[in-house]
């Protein structure tokens, strides 16, 4: 006789249902789970949308999702989860789709950048083009350079391309630097010119900042207010730049961090020769910037001074060096920091070997050996590490055991590498754009496939064991030039055709 509607009956005390579901919060999945098998009261209790929605928000699944954009919040949690587990096996297995971005032949890859799915890649035709793999009907549209003067010759070879969620950015080899907006269309919204060749480029991940690197100048370029692009830190330099990155999530001004041979600077419009770090004869190798922190590697000649190579850590806030990882013969070639778990960070070598450090501990982690030659690009989340190698090797590890789980092998070496929980993106770009002559590789089909480049395409979670799968099977438009349709985008593994 007890009324269940408005009161909960917690065995011997009557209690409210708002007051009862404060109590339920408390609980997880298996604990709600048990609860609902009590009485048909706790059953409505501990299925309540307002529990699995929380839940749901705690396990980072559907953030951007409101209360009521999903009926039932215990069933949509139930298919992130096994959505998970799914992409997961796919990555161990290589189940999925890969595809090839091409580009018609006489163009040699230059440079490959990427963000959230969306791959830049400059050839040495001085063409800019734009894939969006999150479609597989994308086409590859090309942004419009600034135009030369007549009768300028060849346009020059692109030297970098950075892209970000709202730009994208090259670099040339004349000292040229076009701006593109992503959403406004394919022609340049900002153009600068340097006299010397650009040694670095860098994007702000978050923010429309710039920053060049050239000769002994560092110049950043962001729009303001009204969206007029100015230039606000010109900053000289006493020694070439080899590394430059731009600070994310920086209110005000831009910030960027620039190494140059064995000096580390903090480049601040308020403070323009801020020297985070110079130790002579210790070569910075290697650069990656944060939030709040920076890592690089140092080069320190362990056979004079006794004293192995390193990764230091700074804070950028307090300028202090926070902790020093790695103890190895060989060079830190490439490391990844912004992209890592918290407290994590990975670092190639030119040993051959991939290196995860934690960072309270200053030690590390795991130590993998799968490469014939350095570490060129590294990248990990919390459970996987995808390494690309001088050979042209990609390699996807598991992190906790510390093995390789597979590899894919291809000519040049492996320049770029990126992934989120669903695709993978790898670069490799030859090291000479100009193979056995310009006029040889157009005539010779074969040759130009051979020493071109390549980006590959990744995509896990297509389940190609499913009957109904929509996983295409043949890409190719059709509309290549005469005498190279045969290539044909043929999905892999081939035995499932």
């Amino acid at each position: 006789f007890q009324n269940e509607i408005n009161e909960v009956p917690f065995f011997d005390v009557q209690l409210p249902y708002e007051l009862a579901l404060k109590i339920f919060q408390y609980l997880g999945k298996a604990e709600l789970g048990r609860c609902a098998q009590v009485s048909r009261t706790w059953k409505i209790l501990a299925e309540d949308e307002v529990l699995w929605y929380r839940l749901c928000q705690q396990e980072g699944y559907l953030l951007d999702m409101s209360i009521s954009d999903h009926s039932c919040w215990k069933l949509a949690l139930k298919n992130c989860r096994a959505r998970d587990h799914m992409l997961k096996t796919n990555w161990k297995n290589r189940v999925g789709a890969v595809s090839q971005l091409r580009y018609e032949p006489g163009r040699v890859l230059c440079d490959v950048h990427c963000c959230d799915g969306v791959v830049m890649a400059g050839y040495s035709s001085g063409e800019v083009r734009l894939w969006d793999t999150r479609t597989w009907d994308y086409t590859a549209p090309v942004l419009a350079a600034v135009a030369g003067p007549a009768g300028a010759g060849a346009p020059p070879h692109v030297s970098f391309v950075r892209i970000s969620s709202s730009l994208a950015v090259a670099a040339y080899e004349d000292g040229t630097v076009s701006v593109w907006s992503l959403l406004l269309g394919q022609e340049p919204i900002h153009h600068f010119q340097h006299n010397q060749r650009i040694q670095a480029l860098a994007l702000a991940p978050g923010g429309p900042a710039v920053a060049t690197a050239s000769g002994f100048q560092v110049k950043v370029e962001s729009p303001d207010d009204k969206g007029f692009w100015q230039t606000p830190g010109t900053f000289e330099i006493q020694k070439l730049v080899n590394f430059l990155n731009l600070v994310p999530d920086v209110t005000g001004r831009p910030v960027a961090v620039a190494a140059a041979e064995d000096i580390v600077y903090l480049l601040k419009a308020e403070d323009p020769g801020k020297i985070l770090h110079s130790v002579y004869g210790q070569p910075v190798t290697c650069l990656d910037v944060a939030a709040h922190e920076t890592a690089f590697g140092i080069k320190t000649f362990g056979w004079l001074l006794n004293e192995p190579n390193q990764v230091l850590l700074y804070n950028l806030e307090t300028n202090q060096c926070v902790t020093k990882v790695g103890n190895s013969i060989g060079d830190f070639s490439c490391v990844n920091l912004h992209s890592s778990p918290p407290n994590m960070l990975v670092a190639g070598n030119k040993d051959r070997r991939v290196r995860v450090f934690d960072l309270r501990c200053a030690e590390a982690v795991c130590s993998m050996y799968g490469h014939q030659l350095g570490v060129s690009a590294v990248q990990m989340d919390e459970w996987k590490i995808v390494s690309g190698g001088e050979e042209g090797l990609v390699c996807v590890w598991d992190q906790r055991m510390g093995t390789k789980l597979w590899e894919m092998h291809a000519r040049h070496p492996v320049r770029h590498v990126w992934f989120n929980s669903h695709s993978l993106i790898t670069a490799n770009i030859p090291e000479e754009k100009n193979p056995r002559g310009s006029s040889i590789t157009e005539d010779d089909p074969s040759l130009h496939r051979k020493y071109r480049g390549v980006i590959y395409s990744y995509e896990f979670s297509v389940d190609q064991l499913a009957v109904d799968s929509v996983l295409p099977i043949c890409r190719s438009s059709y509309d290549e030039v005469t005498g190279y349709n045969y290539n044909i985008g043929l999905a892999v593994p081939y035995d499932s055709i």
